[in-house]
């Protein structure tokens, strides 16, 4: 008789990374995920990309992993119909347009209206509306991933219950608003 072993659906996985974004043949680096402040997620429930979470869910601790994620299994393509025109009176912070932080190239953090949080880049600003491209950052891009597992193991009952108060909508305890915070909190948003 065989005994097959159980796959694990719910791993707690860390990992140390570059992220380099190819475009137009061109490689450059876009992210850094080190071993002191590695990417944390849980497999199986959707935090990551799919493509990202299949490349390293088998690998264990110390592994090394490089892998291409194609722009159709990554971002998509960049889509016109995710820039748009907003009033600049959307950008106001107590009655007055926000000028410091509503220049060309910002990332600004936006909601949709659903409530979703999404960043977008400020393309232009005129004196009637706020040109904005709500595309992904690396939206158009194949995805180099050079990297090694930090930690691979189970998810505890603990881990998988945040996880699923962060995606209720509970929101997030980081502090982090969705971004880049770099704490290595774990809380999945951040990437």
């Amino acid at each position: 008789m065989e005994i097959v072993e159980k796959e694990e659906k719910n791993k707690y996985i860390t990992v140390a990374y570059k992220l380099y974004a190819i475009e137009n043949g061109e490689k450059d680096l876009s992210e850094e995920a080190t071993a002191e402040h590695p990417f944390q997620f849980i497999s199986g429930v959707g935090m990551t990309l799919p493509s990202f979470e299949e490349q390293v869910k088998d690998l264990k601790a110390g592994e090394l992993f490089d892998f291409i994620i194609p722009c159709d299994e990554a971002y998509g393509e960049l889509d016109d119909e995710h820039i748009i025109d907003l009033p600049r009176s959307a950008f106001e912070v107590e009655g007055k347009f926000d000028a410091e932080r509503v220049v060309e190239g910002n990332i600004l953090p936006m909601m949709t209206q659903d409530r979703q949080r999404i960043n977008g880049i400020v393309v232009a600003v005129t004196d009637e509306v706020v040109t904005m491209d709500m595309n992904h950052p690396l939206a158009g891009c194949d995805l180099n991933f050079v990297g090694s597992v930090v930690e691979s193991r189970p998810a505890t009952n603990e881990e998988l219950a945040e996880v699923a108060r962060m995606l209720s909508g509970d929101g997030c305890d980081c502090g982090c608003d969705h971004g880049d915070c770099g704490d290595g909190c774990g809380c999945g948003c951040c990437h």
